[in-house]
């Protein structure tokens, strides 16, 4: 609108010194008109000259046109504007601000059913890692809350493997990185193993020499329930392939709480239970055949159990369970161990990648679904 008022007072000055010269060719030409004679060469050389001085005005006035649609166009745009927000105004007039918050929430829970649609898959690759933050000992385990809305962007930090009791919380991942803004909670019993998580405020771990299952919650820095495992062996007794008390592994997945250990009953084989996150009472195991010892670490998306076949370099995606079918696979997918020791690998399925802890490096891989739509019932 400033380029167009610039230009438009520019020509209309043109047009006004121009006003004198029009009035006198029109004169000229009226002589002209009543006697031939009088146009004598010399006074039709003069005339041209006059016309010749004149041309320059058609290109303004041909702008001028231009700009006299541009003015249309633009009311037309502002009419339109102004009735969309009119219409607004009469849809937020028609509801209270409870009535808004519920269609908020609606359509909320309209798009999470959409992801859960989307969400789930078999996996089929994984990408280079993504190195975070170098700290900590050889050994150790971070997360951020597997179920928290996005704006929530904690990070926990829990450093070592065994008897540990202070985790660090992050407020940010940013904070995270530089190592600032976090306040420290010290857990009333000692961690075994690197294999916790983070599940609606309240962090899942193994208490240490135990097969106790231990549920705190940070805001209110309490146990709210504790649980054995039946026959789950601990105390390094059925570790992953590096050891370091890794018997018993919490993870969630898009469905819920799992609990990745073995017992004596299953001879060492992994077993995968599903489990309340409410009671820690197992709802329902399954034994997938795969030696635990022989397991680099593990991780599961969409019920799938998956299964490394290495902690160190060299290791890859080796083995798969699908937990809805009771049947498994060998797979063949490739893992770039850069740091080549992972003591810590788990999903997050709020953010659709893996964390890993990676000889004291905090390092996270981005992961790729063959997505199965699922069709039956509605959003």
């Amino acid at each position: 609108m400033e380029v167009l008022d610039l230009r438009t007072y520019r020509d209309l000055q043109y047009v006004r010194n121009t006003e004198a010269l029009m009035k006198g060719l029109d004169s000229r030409l009226r002589v002209a008109a009543e006697s031939q004679k009088s146009l004598n060469a010399k006074s039709f050389q003069e005339l041209k000259d006059k016309m010749t001085e004149l041309l320059p005005l058609l290109p303004v006035l041909d702008q001028y046109k231009a700009d006299t649609r541009l003015i249309v166009h633009l009311k037309e745009e502002v009419r339109n504007l102004s009735g969309s927000l009119l219409a607004i105004q009469e849809e937020m007039g028609a509801y209270d601000y409870e009535e808004l918050q519920q269609r908020v929430l609606m359509l909320e829970a309209r798009l999470h059913a959409c992801m859960q649609k989307l969400g789930c898959g078999k996996l089929t690759g994984v990408s280079n890692p993504i190195t975070i933050r170098a700290s900590g000992s050889r050994f150790g385990s971070w997360m951020t809350d597997t179920m928290t809305p996005s704006a929530d962007s904690r990070v926990w930090y829990m450093d070592g493997y065994y008897k540990g009791r202070r985790v660090l919380e992050f407020r940010t991942l940013n904070d995270f990185v530089t190592g600032q803004n976090f306040v420290q909670h010290l857990l009333p019993h000692p961690w075994a193993g690197t294999g916790h998580v983070v599940f609606n405020g309240s962090l899942y771990y193994n208490k240490y020499q135990s097969n106790v299952a231990v549920k705190y919650h940070f805001r209110s820095r309490s146990v709210l329930v504790q649980r054995s495992l039946a026959g789950a062996g601990y105390n390094n007794t059925f570790p992953y392939s590096w050891g370091g008390f890794s018997d018993i592994d919490f993870m969630v997945d898009e469905s819920g709480l799992w609990a990745v250990y073995t017992t004596n009953q299953n001879a060492g084989n992994i077993v995968v239970s599903r489990v309340d996150p409410q009671t820690l009472e197992v709802l329902r195991s399954w034994d997938t055949g795969y030696p635990k010892r022989s397991a680099g670490e593990s991780f599961i998306i969409c019920g799938t159990l998956y299964v490394t076949n290495s902690h160190l370099a060299g290791a890859k995606i080796y083995f798969a369970y699908y937990t809805n079918t009771s049947s498994y696979e060998y797979t063949d997918i490739p893992f770039h161990n850069q740091y080549s020791h992972i003591s810590m690998l788990d999903y997050n399925p709020r953010e659709r990648v893996l964390y890993t802890w990676n000889n004291g490096h905090q390092v996270i891989y981005n992961v790729t679904l063959f997505h199965v739509i699922k069709t039956s019932g509605e959003l």
